[in-house]
């Protein structure tokens, strides 16, 4: 008979089994989270250089040949995809609310899932990297991936950008 408040020894080693593979798979998991999130965004932490007159930011596809980028609205941490479709920077909903942007005028917007409502407003600053623009025309869209940022031509037109084997060079002329 066992004292009390004393773990027999094979409760002990069980207990030790359970809580070293509770640990295993919390480390796996969150390895292969972070392996999993770089994969899809590679350019999480962006290094901008400057080169001349120009700020130079170098992104890197993700495994669907997709340019992704962390930057900021409004002080607001987003995930830019980069959209030369995109009339202007679209952005969701609930991102639109976190960042303080307030609707303005209704429209329409032929989008790949098909015509939907959206509202027009104005982004006070938008960063990517060291590249800050102030006053950017985008639109509100409900129908949006509460996650993603499309960053459309109200921005990409005001730099300059070349792409070669997987690496889209982004600048902007600093006046």
């Amino acid at each position: 008979m066992s004292k009390p408040g004393i773990i027999r020894p094979e409760i002990r080693y069980i207990l030790y089994f359970v809580v070293f593979w509770v640990v295993l798979l919390a480390a796996a998991t969150h390895l292969f989270g972070t392996w999993d999130a770089r994969k899809t965004n590679p350019n999480q932490q962006l290094v901008s250089h400057t080169r001349g007159s120009a700020t130079e930011i170098e992104l890197q596809a993700n495994r669907q040949g997709h340019y992704l980028a962390n930057g900021t609205i409004n002080n607001q941490n987003v995930t830019f995809i980069l959209d030369t479709g995109a009339t202007t920077v679209s952005v969701s909903e609930s991102m639109a609310q976190k960042a303080g942007l307030t609707r303005g005028r209704p429209g329409r917007a032929l989008t790949a899932a098909g015509t939907v409502n959206v509202w027009s407003t104005t982004i006070q600053e938008l960063r990517l990297g060291d590249i800050t623009f102030n006053n950017v025309p985008g639109t509100i869209n409900p129908a949006m991936d509460p996650d993603m940022v499309l960053l459309g031509m109200s921005v990409l037109g005001e730099l300059n950008f070349s792409q070669r084997s997987g690496i889209l060079t982004l600048s902007q002329e600093t006046p």
